[in-house]
Order: structure tokens, then C-alpha cells, then sequence
């Protein structure tokens, strides 16, 4: 559940990715490097968040990559070992959040001190039009992302605007400047002129 006051965290860990997550959306992952399997384990274990950031420099697998202060806390919904003997989880967005310190650990996972953002309050927008609501149906159905375990909520203006921004075909760094947007109608008005993109063949 997001939080209306902020918050602040102790000794989370931070999984820098090659994506930006959104609150209440899902990230599939599949864990092989033992830093983060440890970090899983440990998130299972103690029912606690990891946080995911868009990395800012550095590359996702080996060495410690720099990510940038915004990210989103992530829950794991669900996961299981594979065949080929990785681990696969998927995880649901949560709060976002500001790092405010960070350091690595032995293990060279990045841990951080991090304050979450205020959720904004819940805007109910009128009845989507049907092309919105159809294309999100099928863009929906055809990702694997895991949007199964999401609950639609088309009339919420935050929700909306997440699933769009997430599916978008922008650029990652204008991702994360959507995810920086703290008033969800301002996220929706800078992803309408970008809607046309996201037309599918029928």
C-alpha cells in the first residue's frame, strides 16, 4: 500500500536495472549474479522491498553501476527456480523513493538510506475512450510482464498514467522524468502527444 506522509528507510537494497519501474506496475526478473540472489533470499525471508533505479552509469551485470536517486520500491509477488537453475521473481512497484545516502556492501550490492515520496492523492478520471481502454487490453495481453497480478483501475489517473508511461516506446531517460512527476494529471497531459506511438495494428 503507498503512503501519504513521507517515510524514511534504512538498509535497502538497490538493484540498479536497464528499466524504470512505476508504482503498481510489475518488473519480471531473472536473478543469477549471488549478490542479488542473496538479496531475493533475503527480501523473501523478511518480507521486505528491494528498490529499483534506472542506472545512471555503469552496466547491469558485474562491477557497481551508479543509479540515479529516484527509483521505486519493489515487493515480490511471486517467483520460482528454472529449469536452466535461475531464479525468476516478478515484483509490483510500490512507493517511490529519493535516496539520501549509499555505500556498498562487502557483497558489492548497493544498499542506501531512502526516503519514500508521498503517494499523490487518488485522481478519478471520467471514462477512458474505448481506443485508450482497447489498447491497453491488448498491449496488455501481449507483454509478458505479468500484468496479471495488477488490478485495473482505468478511472485512477496515477495507476493510467504508469501502465502508459511503462509501455510507452520512449527513451529511458524520459521514462524516469515521468516517473519524477509528482502530480499524475501533468504525467497524463505529457503522454497524450505521445499516445499516436502506441497504436497497434489490428
Amino acid at each position: 500500500m503507498s503512503e501519504r506522509h513521507p517515510k524514511t528507510l534504512q538498509n535497502i537494497p538497490i538493484f540498479p536495472l536497464r528499466t524504470v519501474l512505476f508504482p503498481g506496475g510489475p518488473i519480471p526478473l531473472r536473478i543469477f549474479e549471488p549478490r542479488y540472489l542473496d538479496m531475493i533470499s533475503r527480501c523473501l525471508r523478511t518480507d521486505s522491498p528491494f528498490g529499483v533505479c534506472l542506472i545512471r552509469e555503469g552496466r547491469e551485470v558485474g562491477g557497481a553501476s551508479t543509479p540515479h536517486p529516484l527509483g521505486t520500491l519493489a515487493r515480490i509477488v511471486d517467483w520460482e527456480q528454472g529449469k536452466d537453475g535461475l531464479l525468476a521473481i516478478l515484483a509490483l512497484g510500490g512507493d517511490r523513493f529519493e535516496i539520501t545516502e549509499t555505500w556498498l556492501a562487502p557483497n558489492r550490492l548497493r544498499m542506501a538510506d531512502v526516503l519514500t515520496l508521498p503517494a499523490p492523492e487518488q485522481i478519478t478520471l471520467p471514462p477512458q475512450p474505448d481506443d485508450i481502454v482497447e489498447l491497453l487490453d491488448r498491449v496488455m495481453a501481449m507483454t509478458s510482464l505479468g500484468y496479471q497480478h495488477c488490478t485495473r483501475r482505468d478511472q485512477d489517473a496515477e495507476w493510467l498514467g504508469g501502465r502508459l508511461a511503462e509501455l510507452m516506446p520512449v527513451t529511458l531517460e524520459r521514462k524516469q522524468q515521468l516517473l519524477a512527476m509528482h502530480d499524475p494529471l501533468e504525467r497524463l497531459q505529457a503522454l497524450q502527444e505521445l499516445l499516436p506511438q502506441l497504436r497497434l495494428p489490428a
